[in-house]
C-alpha cells in the first residue's frame, strides 16, 4: 500500500515530451497492419475530483502537524469514514483503488490511540515484506519516538527479537510470525498481548483460498489470546476493490465487520486499451491456431513506448518473462537503430536487496530508466513518481491485482496509458471482449473456507496447543462444526477431553503449514553440489518436479534428473532450455455425499464432497514463447488420492435432445464446456484455474446422467467450488460468451483447450459445448423467473454407483 500523501507529481518535462495516453495509443497502433488489429476495446477512465473532511477532532495537534508537513492539509473522506469507525471501536475494512491512501485511514486512530496511552501498542500484519518495510518507514516518520515501530519477521535477528517484544509500539508481522512465533509463545508476549489495542491487516484481499482460511484461523486465535490477557483489539483491515469486502473481511476476522467502500481519493484520467494478439499460421494440439505470444507483443509495445519517451512498467508473469521480455524489448531497438535507449531498460523480479529495489526506484523516478520489465514484485510496496504507461502481459490472477498494476500509471495529474495484453488462455480472451467484466462493478469475491475440516482440524490442535478450548471458544472456530471437528480429534489422540475443555494431547507444538496444501514438502536438491534450492508442496510436487520438468528458482532454470517420491527428493542440474514443461494426468471421481441441489428442470446443479484420485502420467515439452508442443513423453508415478468439495451440472436425456448433441458429439461437448468452465471461475472467484479440477462424462456412475464436475484442488475444499455454485449463472454465461466470441473453427487455447488436459484436449466439441450451454442457461433463466422448489438436500454415497462402467470419462487435470 502507498504511503499517505497526495500522488506524486512527476518531475516538469518539456512540453509535449510524452504524448497523453490516447495519443500514445494511437501513435503506437499508427504502424500495425490493418488486417491484425489487436486493440478490442478502449476504455477512458475519466479523472475524478478529491472528495475530503474536516480532520476528526480526536486527531491530536502534534500528528496532524506532522501529516501537513507531508503535504496532506485535509483527509479524503474514506479515510475519515473509516478512521472515524476504527476510533469508536469498531471492526472496519476500507476498500477502495490504488493509491487512494488506505493507510491513514488506520493510521489517525491507532497514532492517535498510542499517544493518548503510553502502554498501547498495535500488531500489522502485511502479506509481502517490501510492503511491510514500507509502512514501517511510513509510521516511523509520523509516530511520536515512543512508538518505537520495529518489525519481527523471519529477518528479524534473534538479538533483536527480544528488544521487539519488550519495547516496540507498533509492531510490523505477517500472518506465518503471528502463526508460529507470537502466539504459541504467548506468555513471552503477554505484556504486549494485553496491550494490543488495534490489529492492522493491510491488503487483505490476498489472503484467499487455502492460505486465507488458515489466516483466518490465526486470527481467531489471535483474538482469543488477547481476550485471555484482557485485550479486546479493534480490526482494521485494507483491501483492494471486491464484491462484499465487509462479508469476506467479516469470514476472515471470524467477527462482525464494517465496510467503507466510497473512494475519495482523487484519480488521473487513464485510456484503458485491451489488446488481443492475432491468430497466427502456427498450429498447437490437433492443428489448432495459437496466437501471437503475449510476451512477444509486451516486448514490442515496451519498445513502442520507450522509443516514445514514455516511462513504462510491463508486468509479466514469471521471473524468466520479465527478463526476456526487456532482452527482446531491447532487441527490438538495437534493430530500429536505437542503441542510445538500450541501457534505459532493465528487467527487475523479487530477490534484490532493498538498496537495489530502492536504486531502481530512483532510475523510474528520474527518467534515468524508461522501461521495466517486472513480476509482480513492483505491484506493491513501491513510491515510483508518475509513470506515463503499464502493459500488463497476460490476466494477473484477480481483478484486484489488474488495477493495482494499472494503478502504477498515472500518478502525475495527467492521462496515462494502460494495455491489457491477453494471453492464449479463456478467461484473458473473456476480458479482452467484455470490457463489462473489467470496468464494471467489481464480481470476483475474495473466497475463502474456514470450515475446511483440513484447515479446521489442524487450527484446532494449534489453539488447544496454546490454551485449553473450552465450549465458549467454539463459536469463533465453527460452532456446532467446530465441535464435530474436536470429536474426531479426540478419536485420533490428538486431544484430550476434560471437564474444563479440550487440551493438546501431542508431544511439542503442533506442525502446521498455513501455505502448504498437504502432504510432505519436496526438497528441491543440486546434482553436483548437493545444494539444497528449496521445496516444492508435495500437493504439486508430481506435476512440478517429475523426472524432466523444468524448474525455476530465483530466475534461474534447472531440469529435474530424478523425483524420489518415497523420499521426497528432487536432484535438479542447471539448464537453460529453449522449451517448458506441462504435466498430464488422467483422473477418476466419486461423490461423496451431495450438500446443496437446484432442480432447473431437464438439468440439475449440485455442490458438496468429492473423491478424486489423480496419477500424472506423462508431461509435454512446449516451445517458449509459442507453445507449440515439441514431444510428449510418459511418466511411471503412483496415483494420488484427494477428498475435497466439487459443484457439478447433470443433464437428463431431454436436455441433451434439446442441446441437438448426438452420441458421438457428447463427451467432446460436455469436456470442452468443461474446460471453458474451469477456465473462467476464476473470474469469479480468487484462485487461478490450476487451483481447480474437472471431469465430464456423458454418463456418470453416481449420478445416472450427462455430468460436468469442477471441484477444488486443495484437500476439504477452498471455497472456490462453493463459490460457482452460488453465481452458477454469471459463470456459466460467461464461459458460453467465451466460447462462442472465439474466431477459432473449432477450438483454441483461447476458448476451450487446456494446457493441462488428461486427455490431451481430445475429444472436444466447441460448437457442441455452445448448445449444451444453452440449455442450461435456459434452464437456469427459466427457474429463476418461474421458481422451482429450491435446495435439497440428498446424500449421496458410493453405494449408488452403477454396476457397468462409465461411457468415456474426460479428466481435467489439477495440481495435487
Amino acid at each position: 500500500m502507498e504511503p499517505d500523501r497526495a500522488p506524486d507529481r512527476a518531475p516538469d518535462r518539456a512540453p509535449g515530451a510524452v504524448l497523453p495516453g490516447a495519443e500514445l495509443l494511437a501513435s503506437v497502433l499508427a504502424g500495425t497492419d490493418g488486417d491484425e488489429q489487436p486493440v478490442t476495446h478502449v476504455h477512458h477512465v475519466p479523472t475524478r475530483a478529491s472528495s475530503t473532511l474536516p480532520w476528526p477532532d480526536w486527531v491530536s495537534a502534534p500528528l496532524r502537524a506532522r501529516l501537513e508537513d507531508r503535504g496532506i492539509l485535509e483527509p479524503w473522506r474514506h479515510q475519515v469514514e473509516a478512521a472515524q469507525l476504527a476510533h469508536q471501536g469498531t471492526h472496519v475494512v476500507v476498500a477502495t483503488g490504488t493509491a487512494s491512501g488506505k493507510s491513514l485511514a488506520y493510521q489517525l486512530p491507532a497514532l492517535t490511540r498510542l499517544a493518548e496511552d503510553p502502554r498501547a501498542c498495535v500488531l500489522y500484519l502485511a502479506p509481502t515484506k517490501a510492503l511491510a518495510r514500507d509502512q514501517l518507514a511510513s509510521v516511523a516518520a509520523l509516530a511520536d519516538p515512543s512508538v518505537r515501530p520495529a518489525a519481527y519477521d523471519g529477518d528479524t535477528p534473534g538479538e533483536e527479537r527480544d528488544w521487539v517484544r519488550r519495547h516496540a509500539r507498533w509492531i510490523v508481522t505477517n500472518p506465518d510470525m503471528l502463526h508460529r512465533g507470537i502466539l504459541p509463545a504467548h506468555q513471552k508476549w503477554s505484556s504486549t498481548l494485553r496491550r494490543v489495542t488495534y490489529v492492522v491487516i493491510d491488503e487483505c484481499h490476498a489472503y484467499r483460498g487455502v492460505f486465507g482460511s488458515h489466516v483466518g484461523h490465526v486470527l481467531r486465535r489471535l483474538r482469543r489470546i488477547c481476550r485471555r490477557y484482557g485485550a479486546d483489539p479493534v480490526f482494521v483491515l485494507a483491501s483492494a476493490t471486491v464484491a462484499d469486502p465487509a462479508a469476506a473481511a467479516t469470514r476472515l476476522v471470524g467477527a462482525p465487520v464494517v465496510a467503507v467502500t466510497d473512494d475519495g481519493s482523487p484519480r488521473p484520467g487513464a485510456t484503458f486499451a485491451l489488446w488481443e494478439p492475432p491468430l497466427t499460421e502456427r498450429t498447437g494440439e490437433h492443428g489448432a491456431p495459437l496466437r501471437r505470444s503475449a510476451a512477444a507483443d509486451t516486448a514490442g509495445l515496451l519498445a513502442d513506448l520507450v522509443e516514445r519517451g514514455a516511462r513504462t512498467l510491463a508486468f509479466v508473469r514469471s521471473r524468466r518473462s520479465a527478463e526476456s521480455v526487456a532482452e527482446q524489448a531491447r532487441r527490438l531497438l538495437h534493430a530500429r537503430g536505437r542503441d542510445d535507449l538500450l541501457r534505459r531498460v532493465d528487467s527487475y523480479r523479487g530477490g534484490y536487496l532493498p538498496e537495489e529495489r530502492r536504486e531502481l526506484e530512483r532510475s523510474l523516478s528520474s527518467g534515468d530508466l524508461l522501461g521495466v520489465a517486472t513480476t509482480n514484485a513492483l505491484e506493491l510496496g513501491i513510491d515510483i513518481a508518475g509513470l506515463d504507461a503499464v502493459v500488463l502481459a497476460g490476466y494477473p490472477g484477480t481483478l484486484a491485482s489488474l488495477w493495482q498494476q494499472a494503478g502504477r500509471a498515472g500518478r502525475a495529474q495527467r492521462e496515462s496509458l494502460v494495455v491489457f495484453v491477453a494471453r492464449d488462455d479463456p478467461l484473458d480472451h473473456y476480458l479482452a471482449h467484455n470490457p463489462r467484466a473489467v470496468f464494471g462493478r467489481p464480481i470476483e469475491a475474495t473466497v475463502t473456507d474456514p470450515t475446511n475440516p483440513y484447515v479446521l482440524g489442524p487450527q484446532l490442535c494449534c489453539a488447544a496447543a496454546e490454551l485449553p478450548l473450552r465450549p465458549e471458544d467454539l463459536a469463533d472456530f465453527g460452532g456446532a462444526t467446530a465441535e464435530a471437528q474436536l470429536e474426531e480429534l479426540v478419536g485420533a489422540g490428538q486431544l484430550r477431553r476434560r471437564p474444563t475443555g479440550w487440551y493438546w494431547a501431542g508431544r511439542g507444538r503442533p506442525n502446521v503449514d498455513i501455505r502448504g496444501s498437504g502432504g510432505e514438502p519436496v526438497s528441491i536438491i543440486e546434482a553436483g553440489t548437493g545444494r539444497l534450492l528449496g521445496t516444492v508442496d508435495g500437493g504439486a510436487a508430481h506435476a512440478t518436479v517429475h523426472a524432466g520438468a523444468l524448474y525455476v528458482h530465483r530466475g534461474d532454470t534447472f531440469v529435474v534428473e530424478e523425483f524420489d517420491v518415497e523420499d521426497a527428493c528432487a536432484v535438479v542440474h542447471a539448464e537453460s532450455p529453449e522449451w517448458t514443461t506441462v504435466a498430464r494426468d488422467i483422473t477418476d471421481l466419486s461423490i461423496v455425499t451431495t450438500d446443496r441441489s437446484r432442480s432447473l428442470g431437464t438439468v440439475t446443479a449440485h455442490t458438496g464432497v468429492v473423491d478424486v484420485t489423480n496419477q500424472v502420467v506423462a508431461y509435454q515439452r512446449r516451445r517458449l514463447g509459442t507453445g507449440e508442443v515439441l514431444a510428449e513423453f510418459p511418466l511411471d508415478l503412483p496415483s494420488r488420492q484427494l477428498r475435497t468439495r466439487a459443484v457439478w451440472v447433470t443433464l437428463d436425456t431431454r436436455a441433451v435432445e434439446h442441446a441437438e448433441v448426438d452420441e458421438a458429439a457428447l463427451p467432446g461437448s460436455l469436456h470442452a464446456a468443461e474446460h471453458a468452465a474451469i477456465g473462467i471461475l476464476p473470474l469469479l472467484a480468487t484462485c487461478d484455474r490450476w487451483d481447480l479440477g474437472g471431469l465430464s462424462t456423458a454418463l456418470h456412475p453416481d449420478t445416472g446422467a450427462a455430468t460436468i464436475v469442477v471441484y477444488d484442488g486443495h484437500p476439504g475444499g477452498a471455497g472456490f467450488a462453493e463459490r460457482g455454485f452460488a453465481v452458477l449463472r454469471q459463470w456459466l454465461q460467461a464461459t458460453r460468451a467465451t466460447v462462442a466470441s472465439c474466431e477459432c473453427e473449432s477450438g483454441c487455447p483461447s476458448c476451450v483447450q487446456s494446457p493441462k488436459c488428461g486427455n490431451g484436449n481430445d475429444p472436444l466439441d466447441k460448437a457442441g459445448a455452445v448448445r449444451v450451454l444453452d440449455v442450461v442457461l435456459d434452464e437456469l433463466a427459466a427457474s429463476e423467473s418461474h421458481p422451482l422448489p429450491a435446495e435439497r438436500h440428498a446424500p449421496v454415497g458410493s453405494g449408488n454407483r452403477a454396476a457397468d462402467p462409465p461411457p468415456e470419462d474426460i479428466e481435467d487435470d489439477l495440481v495435487f
